[in-house]
């Protein structure tokens, strides 16, 4: 098992998500970026969809009471292993007894540990991940906190690892006027709004303020108001939807977004990016870039394209040192 042995805040157990649920007005919950897991799991010789441990706030510290492949995904927090530093996205191992710490981040919000065989809590609905709002799923569908002990497979010990990816920001990199960017298709109510508001949408960098969570991100800027106001039904969303409340302030939908809303939709962050805004800091912008369903299609086959290489170079590592 692995001991929580620091303060935290708002670390979780995460799983690629919890689908197939939404008619139960039950969300997906999962991991906030969905490549950092994937690769992380990869790494130690997991299904891309093993449970690890999703990380915001630091430093955060555990300590290794079985020997453990593992490795450390997402923001580059100056991670060590008993004081020993560890490279961003790399994999190594730790003896029964060591801890491992990571500090605050030099790039990226959220930082990724996973661990050979996974975390074992109990699957709820299909799925590993904490859902807050359900309080299941995770750790007795909580936040992790200081004592808590996750239990492990037996099979934790899968060598010395030791090799790293480079991340998928330098290899997929978005950007829009040197500022961090995702891409966003107009939603249902986009013609609605007038062409000035239309304009600032896509011309305008968006502060993501202190509201900001895993429910949603609440983006400050100029205020998107429809040419009248409009009065809607409540009807499912899913995450990455932007709503504009009345205020005209955006909300992007994230993973912890409830099933159904009421507020006009203006678009949606396509799928392939969500988990580029969940690297974006507090108090930083994004700005958005209008693409199309095909175009976000293509996106998502890109990121695909990247985590098939990946599972190659895994797979390249794990014969050569077989055979060393």
């Amino acid at each position: 098992m692995i001991e929580i042995i620091s303060e935290t805040r708002l670390s979780s157990v995460q799983d690629l998500g919890r689908y197939g649920q939404l008619h139960q007005g039950v969300g997906m919950s999962g991991v906030m970026d969905k490549p950092a897991l994937s690769i992380g799991n990869m790494m130690v010789g997991n299904d891309p969809n093993a449970a690890g441990i999703e990380i915001p706030f630091f430093p955060f510290t555990i300590r290794f009471h079985q020997t453990c492949t593992f490795a450390v995904t997402g923001a580059d927090t100056q991670a060590s292993l008993e004081q020993k530093p560890l490279l961003p996205w790399w994999t190594a191992r730790a003896l029964a007894g060591q801890t491992l710490t990571l500090r605050r981040p030099r790039s990226g919000v959220r930082a990724y540990l996973t661990v050979a065989g996974g975390i074992q809590v109990d699957k709820v609905l299909g799925s590993r991940s904490t859902q807050l709002r359900g309080a299941f799923g995770g750790m007795e569908g909580r936040m992790l906190q200081r004592g808590d002990r996750l239990p492990l497979h037996q099979d934790t010990d899968r060598g010395a690892g030791d090799f790293g990816i480079v991340p998928p920001d330098e290899i997929l990199p978005l950007l829009k006027d040197n500022q961090p960017a995702v891409r966003v298709i107009p939603a249902a109510e986009y013609p609605l709004f007038p062409p000035a508001c239309r304009q600032a949408l896509w011309q305008e960098p968006w502060k993501i303020t202190s509201q900001s969570n895993r429910y949603g991100f609440r983006l400050e800027g100029t205020p998107l108001l429809p040419e009248k106001p409009l009065e809607m039904r409540s009807h499912g969303i899913v995450p990455g939807v932007i709503q504009v409340p009345h205020g005209g302030q955006p909300i992007i939908q994230m993973r912890d977004a409830q099933p159904m809303g009421g507020y006009p939709k203006i678009g949606a962050v396509i799928e392939a990016d969500i988990w580029r805004l969940s690297q974006i800091p507090i108090g930083k912008s994004v700005r958005f870039i209008e693409t199309n369903y095909e175009q976000g299609l293509a996106a998502l086959e890109a990121v695909q394209g990247y985590l098939k290489q990946v599972r190659e170079m895994v797979t390249l590592h794990q014969i050569s040192r077989k055979t060393a």
